[in-house]
């Protein structure tokens, strides 16, 4: 499972990595030149030392010489890595950019029941954390374990070939160096380090979850309850990140002591060779410099092993988010929707949604025809939001078919599903722009006249001449600087500007006070004269005046026709719906 941990996550930045080879490889060679200089520099320092003590006073040249290759060569070295770092930086800024990029997109596509199940703040979290993991990983491979896999190398071989005692020594060293540290890594930092992990994703929820609903918080004078309650997330995620980098600092102490013993061996039997002739002063200051940049490797390589561990299991939900199916896909060969007329058929529907042991919809059946105004009503829990949602293909069915204009909604292309429906949802969601971007969200290419002309339809000129800079108003994090009912009046007017030819209202007048909801009702009327109209109200004076009003009860239609003829019926649904509305409205009035 490790293994297949390992290889995914370099599956993953290979591919990032190579789609840019050119930068890639050259990246590659020019890190594995620098190295071939920074392993030369003890060799270079030997030939000084021994040029110095064989040459004269009177004849330095071959000493100038070999001091001038030493320097030559650390300006050489530094030359090649910040050469290297120039070419890293835009390897990593464009694969950061298209792994955002692209989980982005990813995430933006996933079912409507996973945002539902999701924390927004942990979902932004472990994104910018893969993304913050992936440049870390490529830093600490090219920068760190490539360089030092080639010194480590490079040095065994070279003392071999030179030493075949001191390579054996120094190569059996390493090997057992390496595999210490990464069995401390995998077996003993490895999993404290995702421990911590894990709650550093439920912190960070936890404040998006409070923070954005702080005006629910203030409204109960819950500060001190959602204190407690991030403190006992925060005290969690507290002693698993202390116990993650305790351990951390134990692999540390492990490694230092192997480091130590390693130099003793090095250093012992570089002098033994030089006390039986076998080693030259300069030989012997090479095994010290060769010591020294060995320890900076090595020391550096328990670093790298416990980095990339990190930063492997910091990659893990960028991966899943990357690999994961969409819940809801188009087919193969999904075309973009035609609508002329807008008829909706619902063709013996069974839906049910996950988790749920019986079906909400069982053999559901319904035509809309065609520019019909049609109001659902029924008490909550009976299937009528979930009517809408079905009929944007937010959750796909189990069984029949949903089709409008005779194309089933299964076999279309989502995006221009979505782009002929338009939606006024119960609680309108803003974006923190402009209020003429928000208008303009469904049709972006808008002029401004046609902006103000749907604001004006929709009311939201009543409001605007009092904002500070009218139509660029930044409206704050989802709309929360406009009052609800000023927010429902911009989804309507950003509905009016899209004019699709499916239109759903969820809800629309639910913020309105009774004069803006009249002004609403004109509007909808004309908004939705010609089009095919599904409204949502639990306020039934909406209504009224509507083609044909459905009426559910879990999941199935018990009432359907006009206002006039539902009233008829003295035991209706409907009928006593309304009466209790009215009963309850002449109470209200009274006790004012």
């Amino acid at each position: 499972m490790k293994n297949a941990k390992y290889t995914r996550v370099l599956r993953f930045c290979w591919h990032y990595w190579t789609l840019w080879p050119t930068l890639f490889f050259g990246v590659l060679l020019a890190r594995l030149l620098s190295t071939l200089i920074d392993v030369a520099v003890p060799w270079a320092s030997g030939a000084l030392i021994d040029a110095v003590a064989a040459g004269a006073r009177d004849n330095p040249g071959p000493a100038i010489r070999a001091a001038a290759i030493f320097i030559g060569i650390g300006a050489v070295f530094a030359l090649a890595r910040n050469f290297v770092a120039f070419l890293v930086n835009r390897l990593s800024a464009r694969s950061i950019t298209a792994i955002g990029r692209e989980a982005f997109a990813k995430v933006q596509r996933f079912s409507a029941d996973w945002h539902a199940n999701s924390f927004a703040g942990a979902t932004v979290r472990k994104i910018t954390r893969g993304m913050t993991a992936y440049d870390t990983f490529t830093d600490t491979v090219l920068f760190g374990l490539l360089p030092s896999f080639i010194v480590v190398t490079g040095v065994s071989v070279a003392f071999w070939w030179r030493w075949p005692v001191l390579g054996a020594i120094v190569g059996g060293s390493i090997v057992f160096y390496v595999t210490v540290v990464v069995l401390i890594s995998v077996y003993y930092v490895r999993p404290a380090n995702v421990a911590a992990r894990e709650w550093d994703s439920r912190m960070s929820g936890t404040l998006a979850d409070s923070v954005t609903a702080n005006a629910i918080v203030k409204s109960f004078a819950s500060e001190e309850r959602e204190d407690k309650h991030f403190a006992g997330v925060a005290h969690n995620w507290e002693w698993r990140a202390i116990r993650s980098w305790d351990r951390s600092v134990v692999s540390g102490l492990v490694q230092s002591v192997m480091l130590v013993g390693l130099q003793t061996a090095m250093l012992g039997t570089g002098l033994m060779l030089w006390s039986e002739g076998k080693a030259t002063p300069g030989d012997v200051a090479t095994l010290i410099a060769t010591q020294f940049l060995i320890n900076g490797y090595l020391r550096d390589i328990g670093q790298h092993v416990r980095t990339v561990q990190r930063t492997v299991n910091d990659m893990d939900d960028v991966l899943d988010f990357r690999d994961a199916t969409l819940q809801v896909a188009d087919a193969a060969n999904a075309k973009p929707i035609e609508i002329s007329r807008g008829e909706i058929v619902f063709d013996k529907v069974t839906f049910r949604y996950e988790g749920q042991s019986r079906a909400l919809y069982e053999d559901f059946s319904l035509v809309i025809p065609a520019g019909q105004r049609v109001g659902l009503v029924g008490p909550s829990g009976a299937g009528k939001s979930t009517f809408v949602k079905l009929i944007q293909r937010l959750y796909d069915v189990q069984g029949g078919a949903i089709r409008i204009d005779g194309q089933n909604v299964a076999e279309v292309q989502q995006a221009s599903l979505r782009e002929a429906v338009g939606l006024v949802p119960q609680e309108p969601i803003l974006f923190h722009r402009t209020l003429a971007e928000n208008i303009a969200y469904g049709r972006p290419d808008a002029t401004l006249d046609e902006i103000e002309e749907a604001a004006r339809l929709a009311h939201v000129d009543l409001f605007v001449k009092d904002l500070p800079k009218g139509y660029d108003t930044l409206v704050g994090e989802r709309g929360i600087k406009l009052s609800g009912g000023e927010r429902q009046r911009v989804a309507i007017a950003r509905a009016i500007l899209a004019g699709t030819p499916i239109l759903i209202l969820d809800e629309a007048t639910s913020s309105l006070d009774s004069v803006s909801e009249l002004y609403i009702r004109q509007a909808i009327e004309r908004l939705s004269a010609g089009r095919t109209t599904i409204v949502i109200a639990h306020r039934l004076s909406t209504i009224q005046r509507l083609d044909r009003i459905l009426v559910f009860e879990e999941g199935r239609i018990v009432e359907d026709g006009v206002h006039a003829d539902l009233m008829q019926r003295p035991d209706g649904v409907y009928r006593r719906l309304l009466e209790t509305q009215i009963k309850a409205g002449e109470i209200a009035e009274a006790a004012e």
